[in-house]
């Protein structure tokens, strides 16, 4: 009975830890923020003309936003709510995950508390982009990849391919996470702790994909140029090769070290047992390191940048990871320590988001987007009586996306490199500037 009520307890502690963070950081960017950020409008503007993908990225980061665009219309706080959403999503997947993990569920609770230590959790979250929607997908592809090698079932393979079509239509990256399920799953059925049951999963993934790929090739692939533009890849040197993953490592480094120090102050000493016939710890250590192996190798082989933010889905289970090696080294006695520098990171975290965002004035968040849009329209309705209602805005995503996003009538916007103009749905225009 009192195991029960403890039990219930921790998951009681979790639920106000999510709800928590759900509340604070959609509040605190609402409150403190003039202008969405610019992945936001970004997403917001591919959203008003909805196609199978973009010039930057496959269609997933607009298909969200949309559908929040339709229920709440042109209200901030709506879109970093979509944001915490899928970081409680995430939280919530990697507890239930724990859960198959550990019989006590305070090392449940501590694999979601970690993940405050990774700045990628809470201070980057309030800019819904393509690296936020894809941490719910990724998180929810490895839990039905456990939950398919531990039963075995039809539905969690079915499952697994839905939601890894799903991340790949946020963003190619997760092709990382794939090349780990595949590297894992070819292992299984070769040591025949698998059958070929688990290909089914492919069934739902070629389905979501296949709608994307056509419009790949009818776009000259033009998501796939932008990618490799954004690796810096065409500036060939030897030096690169070594200059880039040493960046990359070092930037990784920084980035855990809050994770770090939160482990440090429970762990008695760093113990690693590690032992590969254990499948769960075989598991975590596929979908944890692997990605982060190859996309390493990635820049090592091709020379090529890895941008700090795109690392932001790959963390996601690393404090399940890192409570399941340490588990038996973790001392009880000490989670008073722990908790208070938790509360401190919980709380400096928004603290900081809130002063950066008031103090400084020339940020894409203080930009007079709704200003901007009502100037357009005057600019319009005068200047172009005779073209009826503005439908259409070309223009970048930024500026062009904030006309659209604050005008009641919503024009859809297409991307262009050249003025902004402003059409209506003949497509004759006012150039604005």
């Amino acid at each position: 009975m009192k195991m029960a009520i403890y039990k219930k307890n921790i998951s009681n502690l979790f639920y106000i830890f999510v709800s928590a963070h759900l509340i604070i950081w959609t509040l605190v960017p609402s409150l403190t923020n003039n202008n969405l950020p610019l992945d936001t409008i970004e997403a917001l503007a591919w959203g008003s003309n909805l196609d199978w993908g973009f010039n930057k990225h496959p269609p997933m980061s607009a298909f969200l936003p949309e559908i929040f665009y339709q229920i709440f219309g042109p209200q901030d706080w709506a879109y970093y709510l979509l944001s915490q959403i899928c970081i409680a999503v995430s939280f919530l997947v990697v507890f239930k995950l724990a859960e198959d993990f550990f019989d006590n569920k305070i090392y449940c609770l501590l694999s979601v508390l970690l993940l405050e230590g990774i700045y990628f959790y809470n201070f980057t979250t309030p800019e819904f982009n393509v690296n936020v929607c894809l941490i719910p997908f990724w998180s929810l592809s490895v839990y039905y990849l456990w939950r398919g090698i531990k039963n075995n079932k039809i539905t969690d393979w079915l499952l697994l391919g839905l939601f890894a079509g799903l991340g790949f239509l946020s963003k190619y990256l997760f092709v990382y996470l794939g090349l780990a399920i595949d590297v894992l799953l070819i292992y299984m059925i070769y040591t025949k702790r698998l059958n070929l049951k688990c290909l089914v999963s492919f069934v739902p993934f070629i389905i979501i994909l296949l709608p994307h790929i056509i419009w790949l090739t009818e776009n000259d692939y033009t998501t796939i140029t932008y990618g490799l533009l954004r690796t810096g890849s065409e500036e060939a040197s030897i030096l690169n090769h070594i200059k880039h993953p040493a960046i990359f490592l070092g930037k990784q480094i920084g980035i855990l070290l809050p994770f770090l120090l939160m482990i440090f102050v429970i762990v008695k000493k760093f113990t690693l047992n590690i032992n590969l016939n254990d499948e769960k710890l075989l598991f975590l250590l596929s979908i944890n390191l692997i990605p982060i192996f190859f996309i390493f190798l990635t820049s090592f082989t091709m020379g090529v940048k890895i941008r700090t933010m795109w690392m932001t889905p790959f963390y996601i289970s690393f404090g399940l990871l890192f409570v399941y090696i340490l588990k038996s080294e973790i001392n009880f006695e000490k989670m008073r320590t722990f908790f208070s520098i938790f509360l401190i990171l919980f709380l400096l975290s928004p603290i900081l988001y809130s002063s950066v965002s008031i103090t400084k004035t020339d940020k894409r968040t203080d930009f007079e987007g709704k200003n901007l849009a009502k100037q357009a329209k005057v600019f319009f309705e005068t200047e172009g009586k005779e073209l009826g209602k503005m439908e259409y805005i070309k223009g970048n995503e930024w500026i062009g996306g904030n006309i659209s996003y604050h005008l009641p009538e919503r024009p859809k916007w297409i991307y262009s490199s050249n003025e902004v103009q402003l059409c209506n749905k003949d497509m004759k225009c006012l150039t604005y500037k």
